[in-house]
């Protein structure tokens, strides 16, 4: 885990992405896609440091997905070092953040409070 990568704008974990090698996370000019990011370019907008500190609840960009919806709702509720904290204890439980391409085991939930209740405990 490059715990110093933090999390995404949109609540993914640039900290466990295996996805670029080369990428210094979502806050650096050399994320892959921050030109197009919707969630990067609303919450600069907003003058928010990630779409988990907007009032809003929602779903545009990335936010249209479990994973990063659900990352940014555990951070609105517990808060982003906790996240960082579950995710590095989850890795070393052998929870894998990318298995093949960008699918890992925080990607088999399609309830979001299920998605977040194994974030902090690492079981289903």
């Amino acid at each position: 885990m490059k715990r110093e990568l933090g999390i995404a704008r949109c609540g993914l974990a640039c900290c466990l992405c295996s996805e670029n090698v080369k990428c210094n996370g979502c806050y650096s000019d050399n994320c892959p896609d921050y030109t197009k990011c919707e969630n990067r370019k609303c919450s600069i907008e907003k003058e928010h440091l990630g779409c988990y500190a907007c009032e809003m609840d929602c779903k545009r960009g990335l936010l249209s997905k479990i994973k990063p919806y659900g990352f940014t709702l555990f951070i609105k509720r517990y808060g982003i070092e906790k996240l960082l904290d579950c995710l590095e204890e989850n890795e070393k439980r052998g929870i894998i953040y990318h298995r093949e391409g960008i699918t890992g085991d925080y990607d088999d939930f399609d309830d979001v409070e299920k998605l977040i209740e194994f974030i902090k405990t690492g079981k289903c």
